[in-house]
């Protein structure tokens, strides 16, 4: 399964980015290999409006099939229920933590009412 998670680095031991829209990068993770690149999510850190739905259509050119954050807003999380992406939120700790909290159904999965109050 491909995995994005939010992340304030390149590397599986960055810390998750507590935010989605805003996150300074995505770490792509294939859980079958093991294999992860870092994709920069600059162009959305600092945008008026509209980060979180932009870094969703960025998550779903990478072809991940969930995201793992620590929260997301609701127009992010319509546009990645469009486009087929699960969303997991609560995570905390660095990107192998929250694969290892993904694996052990210890994330919450986003559901509209989960982000009404972002």
């Amino acid at each position: 399964m491909k995995l994005a998670v939010t992340s304030q680095g390149t590397d599986l031991d960055s810390r998750v980015d507590p935010s989605f829209g805003r996150a300074k990068y995505f770490v792509l993770v294939d859980t079958e290999t093991g294999e992860f690149s870092a994709h920069d999510n600059q162009q959305n850190i600092n945008a008026a409006q509209g980060a979180g739905i932009q870094a969703a259509g960025n998550v779903a050119e990478l072809r991940a099939e969930a995201v793992i954050t620590g929260s997301v807003g609701p127009n992010a999380f319509a546009t990645l229920h469009a486009a087929g992406i699960e969303t997991y939120i609560g995570a905390a700790g660095s990107v192998r933590e929250a694969i290892g909290q993904f694996k052990d159904g210890k994330l919450e999965r986003a559901g509209k009412e989960g982000v009404e109050g972002y």
